[in-house]
């Protein structure tokens, strides 16, 4: 029973479009909850508030889901083949957020996963995750064989590089497991921490605090003296664009709804600088870049200027 069921979701998950798929036995995190604790003592999640809030959940799966006894994790491609010499502007979007929302493209078919498998197995209970629940995404990947942390914390792949989105499905069942990616295939590099322009990344380490993501992303207000976003005004890929394992084995995805929007690959700089509130939310609809709001974008376009 056991064996036929792994195998009924793992076809099941390529069927409906995910590139990775690995599952893994839910224990505990010790080891990684220590961690999260003291990268959060020592601030470096920045206001992320609700990092903090619900770190018991992120440190520990069974405060989150006490019943989970598997966690299936899975991978998506987004890379769409353009990169930043394709836009007309000097102002980067990263380009996980160049199409639709990946929470709901990733949600849509984890729940048509997750409800697939509840009508054939009605006993069966989980929970689909995509990036906003708090466990970490990045260390059940890794357990379950999808690929390993590189150095600048992103999760890498040998098939895809780390143009991946990631997702889970927890459940109260026993399953088959995979096992867990051991080898650290960065070796010696270090591309990504010396082509970092704020010094946000030491060895397997993110200081969100200084990160051009974090602060076009998710820093609110005003920004401190002598800040600069590189012209980036939503995210940075720069850890990832020189990542070798990116260069020589990142695929084109089969998703268009993450390739990006004609505003993104057409405007220019003047388009940006004088963006409506209006023309925000119509060009942004949909996507990822509504985190950061309209005063937001203003104000990281503004900082570039």
């Amino acid at each position: 029973m056991t064996y036929s069921l792994t195998r009924y979701i793992k076809d099941k998950a390529t069927e409906i479009g995910f590139e990775k798929i690995g599952i893994t036995k839910a224990t505990a995190t010790k080891d990684e909850k220590v961690r999260l604790e003291k990268w959060i003592k020592n601030n470096h999640h920045g206001s992320m508030s609700w990092i903090e809030k619900r770190k018991d959940e992120r440190g520990n799966i069974f405060n989150y889901f006490k019943e989970v006894k598997s966690v299936i994790s899975i991978g998506v491609n987004y890379y769409s083949g353009y990169d930043q010499d394709q836009i007309k502007s000097n102002s980067k979007f990263s380009n996980y957020a160049w199409g639709e929302d990946y929470h709901d493209i990733i949600k849509s078919k984890l729940y048509t996963l997750l409800n697939d498998i509840t009508a054939n197995y009605p006993d069966i209970k989980g929970i689909a995750c995509v990036d906003t629940s708090p466990i970490m995404e990045k260390v059940w990947a890794q357990r379950a064989g999808i690929g390993w942390q590189g150095k600048h914390t992103n999760l890498i792949t040998r098939d895809y590089g780390s143009w991946l989105f990631l997702g889970e499905l927890l459940l109260d069942v026993e399953l088959d497991y995979d096992d867990e990616f051991i080898d650290d295939l960065c070796g010696s590099c270090t591309a990504c921490i010396d082509a970092c322009p704020t010094y946000a990344l030491g060895e397997y380490e993110i200081y969100a605090e200084k990160c051009i993501s974090y602060l076009t992303i998710e820093h609110r207000g005003e920004f401190g003296q002598n800040t600069e976003l590189h012209d980036w005004i939503y995210g940075c890929d720069i850890c990832q664009e020189v990542c070798p394992w990116n260069q020589k084995f990142s695929q084109i995805t089969n998703e268009k709804k993450f390739y990006p929007k004609e505003e993104i690959l057409s405007w220019q700089d003047a388009d940006w600088e004088n963006i409506s509130e209006n023309a925000f939310r119509k060009i942004f609809k949909g996507s990822a870049v509504k985190r950061t709001k309209h005063n937001g974008l203003v104000r990281n376009i503004k900082t570039n200027k």
